[in-house]
Protein backbone atom coordinates (compact mmCIF):
# COMPACT_ATOMS: atom_id res chain seq x y z
CA UNK A 1 0.00 0.00 0.00
CA UNK A 2 1.28 3.20 -0.72
CA UNK A 3 1.60 5.92 1.94
CA UNK A 4 -0.31 9.18 2.23
CA UNK A 5 2.34 11.17 1.33
CA UNK A 6 3.67 9.37 -1.56
CA UNK A 7 0.01 9.52 -3.16
CA UNK A 8 0.01 13.37 -1.82
CA UNK A 9 3.18 13.81 -3.90
CA UNK A 10 1.86 11.89 -7.24
CA UNK A 11 -1.12 13.67 -7.56
CA UNK A 12 0.34 17.20 -7.14
CA UNK A 13 3.28 16.50 -9.69
CA UNK A 14 0.21 14.68 -12.52
CA UNK A 15 -0.50 16.84 -15.39
CA UNK A 16 -3.93 16.70 -14.65
CA UNK A 17 -3.43 18.32 -11.44
CA UNK A 18 -0.93 20.94 -12.63
CA UNK A 19 -3.24 22.21 -15.34
CA UNK A 20 -6.26 22.63 -12.80
CA UNK A 21 -4.61 24.38 -10.29
CA UNK A 22 -3.09 26.49 -13.21
CA UNK A 23 -6.88 27.41 -14.68
CA UNK A 24 -7.98 28.22 -10.98
CA UNK A 25 -4.93 30.84 -10.97
CA UNK A 26 -5.94 32.35 -14.30
CA UNK A 27 -9.61 31.79 -13.53
CA UNK A 28 -8.89 34.12 -10.08
CA UNK A 29 -6.62 36.66 -11.78
CA UNK A 30 -8.83 37.43 -14.21
CA UNK A 31 -12.10 37.96 -12.15
CA UNK A 32 -9.61 40.35 -9.93
CA UNK A 33 -8.53 42.78 -12.60
CA UNK A 34 -12.70 42.78 -13.84
CA UNK A 35 -13.44 43.70 -10.58
CA UNK A 36 -10.68 46.53 -10.41
CA UNK A 37 -11.53 47.59 -13.99
CA UNK A 38 -15.03 47.90 -13.06
CA UNK A 39 -14.23 50.02 -10.21
CA UNK A 40 -12.10 52.11 -11.33
CA UNK A 41 -14.29 52.83 -14.85
CA UNK A 42 -17.14 53.53 -11.93
CA UNK A 43 -14.68 56.13 -9.94
CA UNK A 44 -13.62 57.67 -13.32
CA UNK A 45 -17.89 58.03 -14.09
CA UNK A 46 -18.27 60.32 -11.26
CA UNK A 47 -14.90 62.11 -11.63
CA UNK A 48 -16.46 63.32 -14.85
CA UNK A 49 -20.04 64.00 -13.69
CA UNK A 50 -19.04 65.93 -10.48
CA UNK A 51 -16.43 67.82 -12.63
CA UNK A 52 -19.35 68.71 -15.61
CA UNK A 53 -21.07 71.73 -15.27
CA UNK A 54 -25.07 71.72 -14.08
CA UNK A 55 -27.69 71.27 -16.75
CA UNK A 56 -29.08 74.45 -18.39
CA UNK A 57 -32.67 74.12 -17.89
CA UNK A 58 -33.10 76.17 -21.52
CA UNK A 59 -31.18 73.98 -23.27
CA UNK A 60 -33.16 70.83 -21.55
CA UNK A 61 -36.21 72.28 -22.52
CA UNK A 62 -34.95 72.81 -26.53
CA UNK A 63 -33.77 69.25 -26.40
CA UNK A 64 -37.59 68.24 -24.88
CA UNK A 65 -39.12 70.41 -28.01
CA UNK A 66 -36.90 68.58 -29.99
CA UNK A 67 -37.52 65.17 -29.22
CA UNK A 68 -41.47 65.65 -29.42
CA UNK A 69 -41.50 67.58 -32.38
CA UNK A 70 -39.54 65.52 -34.88
CA UNK A 71 -38.23 66.60 -37.77
CA UNK A 72 -41.06 67.17 -40.61
CA UNK A 73 -40.15 65.25 -43.80
CA UNK A 74 -40.07 67.89 -46.88
CA UNK A 75 -42.22 65.58 -49.54
CA UNK A 76 -41.49 68.37 -52.17
CA UNK A 77 -38.09 66.93 -52.47
CA UNK A 78 -39.11 63.83 -53.39
CA UNK A 79 -41.50 65.16 -56.28
CA UNK A 80 -39.16 65.24 -59.23
CA UNK A 81 -38.38 61.34 -58.89
CA UNK A 82 -41.08 60.66 -57.68
CA UNK A 83 -43.19 61.76 -60.45
CA UNK A 84 -40.69 59.76 -63.13
CA UNK A 85 -41.34 56.80 -60.84
CA UNK A 86 -44.80 56.58 -60.73
CA UNK A 87 -45.05 58.23 -64.37
CA UNK A 88 -43.08 55.29 -65.84
CA UNK A 89 -44.35 52.24 -63.96
CA UNK A 90 -48.11 53.17 -64.28
CA UNK A 91 -47.21 53.81 -68.29
CA UNK A 92 -45.51 50.20 -69.04
CA UNK A 93 -48.68 48.41 -66.31
CA UNK A 94 -51.23 50.30 -68.59
CA UNK A 95 -49.55 50.19 -71.89
CA UNK A 96 -48.49 46.65 -71.70
CA UNK A 97 -51.79 45.43 -70.07
CA UNK A 98 -54.24 47.01 -72.80
CA UNK A 99 -51.85 46.26 -75.85
CA UNK A 100 -52.06 42.44 -74.34
CA UNK A 101 -56.21 43.30 -73.83
CA UNK A 102 -56.61 44.01 -77.07
CA UNK A 103 -54.81 41.55 -78.97
CA UNK A 104 -56.32 39.20 -77.02
CA UNK A 105 -59.81 41.13 -78.82
CA UNK A 106 -58.66 40.07 -82.35
CA UNK A 107 -56.81 36.81 -81.57
CA UNK A 108 -57.38 34.13 -78.97
CA UNK A 109 -53.90 32.78 -79.04
CA UNK A 110 -52.10 33.20 -75.68
CA UNK A 111 -48.78 33.29 -78.05
CA UNK A 112 -49.98 36.37 -79.93
CA UNK A 113 -50.61 37.86 -76.24
CA UNK A 114 -47.04 37.47 -74.99
CA UNK A 115 -45.46 38.65 -78.07
CA UNK A 116 -47.45 41.47 -78.04
CA UNK A 117 -46.76 42.23 -74.42
CA UNK A 118 -43.16 41.40 -74.66
CA UNK A 119 -42.49 44.18 -77.93
CA UNK A 120 -44.74 46.53 -76.30
CA UNK A 121 -42.27 46.01 -72.94
CA UNK A 122 -39.33 46.98 -74.98
CA UNK A 123 -40.31 49.16 -76.99
CA UNK A 124 -41.99 51.22 -74.36
CA UNK A 125 -38.71 50.67 -72.25
CA UNK A 126 -36.54 52.05 -74.88
CA UNK A 127 -38.97 54.89 -76.16
CA UNK A 128 -39.12 56.02 -72.33
CA UNK A 129 -35.29 55.91 -71.95
CA UNK A 130 -34.89 57.82 -75.21
CA UNK A 131 -37.30 60.49 -74.47
CA UNK A 132 -36.31 61.04 -70.79
CA UNK A 133 -32.76 61.42 -72.17
CA UNK A 134 -33.15 64.14 -74.69
CA UNK A 135 -35.94 65.66 -72.29
CA UNK A 136 -33.13 65.73 -69.04
CA UNK A 137 -30.05 66.66 -71.50
CA UNK A 138 -32.13 69.75 -72.78
CA UNK A 139 -32.78 70.82 -69.24
CA UNK A 140 -29.16 69.80 -68.38
CA UNK A 141 -28.00 72.21 -70.93
CA UNK A 142 -30.36 75.57 -70.20
CA UNK A 143 -28.87 75.00 -66.79
CA UNK A 144 -24.99 74.52 -67.54
CA UNK A 145 -25.58 77.85 -69.58
CA UNK A 146 -27.17 79.64 -66.90
CA UNK A 147 -24.45 78.71 -64.72
CA UNK A 148 -22.02 79.74 -67.18
CA UNK A 149 -23.84 83.35 -67.36
CA UNK A 150 -23.52 84.10 -63.65
CA UNK A 151 -20.28 82.94 -62.50
CA UNK A 152 -18.14 86.28 -62.45
CA UNK A 153 -14.87 84.86 -64.05
CA UNK A 154 -16.19 83.55 -67.45
CA UNK A 155 -13.59 81.00 -68.11
CA UNK A 156 -13.43 79.32 -64.86
CA UNK A 157 -14.75 76.12 -65.20
CA UNK A 158 -17.50 74.68 -62.94
CA UNK A 159 -16.44 73.81 -59.83
CA UNK A 160 -17.88 70.02 -58.23
CA UNK A 161 -20.13 71.33 -56.47
CA UNK A 162 -21.85 72.78 -59.16
CA UNK A 163 -21.33 69.82 -61.61
CA UNK A 164 -23.05 67.26 -58.99
CA UNK A 165 -26.31 69.64 -58.81
CA UNK A 166 -26.54 69.39 -62.50
CA UNK A 167 -29.13 66.68 -63.66
CA UNK A 168 -27.82 63.35 -65.11
CA UNK A 169 -29.48 62.33 -68.50
CA UNK A 170 -28.07 59.13 -67.93
CA UNK A 171 -29.57 58.38 -64.74
CA UNK A 172 -33.01 60.06 -65.33
CA UNK A 173 -33.13 57.70 -69.06
CA UNK A 174 -32.02 54.51 -66.88
CA UNK A 175 -34.29 55.32 -64.42
CA UNK A 176 -37.35 55.27 -66.67
CA UNK A 177 -36.47 52.49 -68.66
CA UNK A 178 -36.42 50.29 -65.42
CA UNK A 179 -39.74 51.47 -64.06
CA UNK A 180 -41.63 51.20 -66.92
CA UNK A 181 -40.38 47.78 -67.54
CA UNK A 182 -41.00 47.05 -63.85
CA UNK A 183 -44.97 47.96 -64.59
CA UNK A 184 -44.86 46.22 -67.93
CA UNK A 185 -43.82 42.64 -66.51
CA UNK A 186 -46.76 42.47 -64.08
CA UNK A 187 -49.63 41.54 -66.42
CA UNK A 188 -47.09 40.09 -69.01
CA UNK A 189 -45.76 37.52 -66.56
CA UNK A 190 -49.94 37.44 -65.27
CA UNK A 191 -50.91 35.88 -68.59
CA UNK A 192 -47.58 34.28 -70.36
CA UNK A 193 -48.55 30.48 -68.46
CA UNK A 194 -52.57 30.64 -68.78
CA UNK A 195 -53.96 29.20 -71.93
CA UNK A 196 -57.96 29.58 -71.99
CA UNK A 197 -58.70 32.95 -73.41
CA UNK A 198 -61.22 33.77 -71.14
CA UNK A 199 -59.06 33.26 -67.69
CA UNK A 200 -56.37 35.17 -69.27
CA UNK A 201 -58.42 38.15 -70.04
CA UNK A 202 -59.55 37.79 -66.58
CA UNK A 203 -56.17 37.46 -65.07
CA UNK A 204 -54.59 40.12 -66.66
CA UNK A 205 -57.43 42.21 -65.88
CA UNK A 206 -57.18 41.41 -62.16
CA UNK A 207 -53.41 41.69 -62.12
CA UNK A 208 -53.67 45.31 -63.83
CA UNK A 209 -56.65 46.57 -61.56
CA UNK A 210 -53.97 45.46 -58.37
CA UNK A 211 -51.20 47.12 -59.68
CA UNK A 212 -52.38 50.24 -60.91
CA UNK A 213 -54.14 50.55 -57.65
CA UNK A 214 -51.18 49.69 -55.32
CA UNK A 215 -48.67 52.00 -57.71
CA UNK A 216 -51.02 55.16 -56.80
CA UNK A 217 -51.43 54.59 -53.38
CA UNK A 218 -47.75 53.82 -52.93
CA UNK A 219 -46.70 57.33 -55.07
CA UNK A 220 -49.18 59.22 -52.56
CA UNK A 221 -48.20 57.81 -49.41
CA UNK A 222 -44.71 58.51 -50.59
CA UNK A 223 -45.61 61.86 -51.40
CA UNK A 224 -47.87 62.91 -48.18
CA UNK A 225 -51.10 62.87 -50.52
CA UNK A 226 -54.48 60.97 -49.93
CA UNK A 227 -53.71 57.19 -51.32
CA UNK A 228 -57.27 56.61 -51.16
CA UNK A 229 -58.19 59.04 -54.01
CA UNK A 230 -54.72 58.67 -55.91
CA UNK A 231 -55.61 54.88 -55.96
CA UNK A 232 -58.88 55.52 -57.33
CA UNK A 233 -57.94 58.20 -59.33
CA UNK A 234 -54.67 55.92 -61.36
CA UNK A 235 -57.23 53.21 -61.46
CA UNK A 236 -60.16 54.69 -63.08
CA UNK A 237 -57.66 56.14 -65.87
CA UNK A 238 -56.45 52.31 -66.01
CA UNK A 239 -59.77 51.16 -67.13
CA UNK A 240 -60.85 53.41 -69.48
CA UNK A 241 -57.62 52.66 -71.23
CA UNK A 242 -57.52 49.25 -71.35
CA UNK A 243 -61.71 49.49 -72.49
CA UNK A 244 -61.04 51.27 -75.29
CA UNK A 245 -58.13 49.34 -76.48
CA UNK A 246 -60.10 45.93 -76.21
CA UNK A 247 -63.55 48.30 -77.63
CA UNK A 248 -61.38 49.57 -80.61
CA UNK A 249 -60.09 46.40 -81.48
CA UNK A 250 -62.67 44.38 -81.07
CA UNK A 251 -65.04 46.15 -83.37
CA UNK A 252 -62.21 46.72 -85.78
CA UNK A 253 -62.08 42.60 -85.71
CA UNK A 254 -65.83 41.89 -85.96
CA UNK A 255 -65.76 44.92 -88.71
CA UNK A 256 -62.55 43.15 -90.60
CA UNK A 257 -64.95 39.80 -90.59
CA UNK A 258 -67.73 40.59 -91.70
CA UNK A 259 -66.18 42.44 -94.65
CA UNK A 260 -64.66 39.52 -95.74
CA UNK A 261 -67.81 37.42 -95.12
CA UNK A 262 -69.65 39.83 -98.10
Amino acid sequence: MYCLPSIIHQKATSPIFLQRVLNTLLFTISHFLKEKSMSFSMSTSQVHASNSPPPNPQSQQIQTQESQNPEEIDYSGRAQWLRAAVLGANDGLVSVASLMIGVGAVNRSSRAMIVSGLAGLVAGACSMAIGEFVSVYTQYDIELAQMKREKEDKEAGLTKEEKENLPSPIQAAGASALAFASGALLPLLAGAFIHSWEIRLAVVCVVTTLALAGFGAAGAILGGANAKKSAVRVLLGGWVAMAISYGVLRLFALTLHESSSL
